[in-house]
């Protein structure tokens, strides 16, 4: 029952603690229940996102972003009825109810199947990594050092990096290297040790944030993992290829919430008069976070050997109607890029192991579930 419970939430919660739920349970889902324990709708980490595009706040009711009517199971149905309902459905978890409507049980099609660990993103193709960029704002730290061996935890950032995406299941691992990049490479080496490929492509001259997509020889059956070389984050991989998978653009932008207080009173006018006065008023934003999930026809469209932005691509998919999906970050995230910002990182990864007391230096998941907890508070 403990399993049980910890993906269970009440209907009085918020959806901050919802994701909180989501992400302990390790079902990918909340099940939201009265005071009773009947069951009164469910939460999936799509719905999270999707509330949060719509204008939900994290501190708004869970009842604004669930799904009234899910899909459940009646106990007593057989192991093979429940694997169908799941699949028919397209869903990795439901619950499981009594004749009263109570939960019983939370199920998820991996273990009923013992298929592999469902929160690997095995849809990627591979991944690429840009670490080519000299971090002049981290001077004099990098003047000798390229940015992605600054070490936040202990660890370089890239190497955080190739973990994270080695533990999603992605076993090709791409990284563009220029500023000295030996030491990149002599750090890393061929992968094998993250049990994953790595391959560098090496940027004969300086082309932008996107110009070494074309650099690429392979042809890549499915979509591409891109990432920053400086991005410090726990977001989830696989929650970004469903997304993008379930869209189908040619781009996915990852996006995180970004809030400006404005600390005066804001006027309107219509011509010479005041029709109103707004104290202290904030705008929210949503700007890119340096993560993209890319279709083979994005990265096709990239120039070879040319300097080309990650902005000229999205411009490219803009022209399209369905060409650029924004998928919002509630996890944590960090732009690696000032002094302020990797003070800002070292201290609230040191806060969180000291609150974790005694953990495997191996055990990543429960950090980035405290990670994301402290950006959520």
């Amino acid at each position: 029952m403990d399993s049980i419970n910890e993906c269970l939430i009440n209907e009085t919660a918020d959806i901050r603690d919802t994701i909180r739920v989501i992400e302990s349970g390790k079902k990918g889902i909340a099940v939201v229940i009265d005071h009773c324990g009947t069951l009164r709708g469910v939460v999936t980490d799509g719905d999270v996102r999707r509330g949060l595009l719509a204008g939900q706040k994290l501190k708004d009711p869970v009842t604004a972003i669930m799904n009234h009517r899910p899909t459940k199971a009646v106990s007593g149905l057989s192991k093979a009825s429940i694997i169908e309902l799941l699949e028919q459905s397209g869903l990795e978890a439901l619950p499981v109810v009594d004749e009263q409507n109570r939960v019983v049980d939370v199920v998820l099609l991996s273990a009923l199947r013992r298929r592999t660990d469902p929160g690997q993103a095995t849809g990627f193709s591979s991944a690429l990594i840009m670490a080519g960029g000299e971090g002049r704002r981290l001077l004099p730290l990098t003047e000798n050092l390229p940015k992605p061996l600054v070490e936040v935890g202990g660890m370089p950032l890239i190497e955080r990096q190739v973990r994270r995406i080695a533990d999603a299941g992605v076993k090709q691992i791409y990284i563009a290297v220029n500023y000295l990049a030996e030491m990149i490479e002599s750090h890393l080496g061929d992968g094998s040790r993250f049990g994953v490929e790595i391959q560098y492509l090496r940027e004969p001259k300086k082309l932008g944030t996107a110009g070494s997509l074309s650099l690429i020889t392979e042809k890549l059956d499915g979509p591409l993992l891109l990432m920053n070389g400086d991005v410090f984050t726990s977001i989830n991989f696989q929650y970004l290829l469903d997304f993008h998978t379930r869209h189908q653009p040619l781009i996915t932008v990852a996006a995180i919430d970004y809030h400006v207080e404005i600390p005066y009173g804001v006027i309107k006018t219509e011509g010479p008069f005041a029709v109103c006065l707004e104290e202290k008023p904030s705008q929210q934003f949503l700007c890119n976070a340096g993560i993209y999930a890319l279709s083979p026809e994005a990265v096709a469209r990239v120039p070879h050997n040319q300097t080309y932005n990650m902005t000229d691509l999205i411009e490219s998919g803009l022209s399209r109607q369905d060409g650029v999906a924004v998928f919002p970050v509630h996890e944590y995230w960090s732009d690696i890029g000032t002094h302020a910002e990797l003070d800002k990182a070292r201290s609230e990864l040191k806060i969180v192991r000291e609150t974790l007391g005694d953990l495997q230096d191996s055990d990543e998941v429960a950090v980035n579930i405290e990670l994301n907890h402290r950006r959520a508070a």
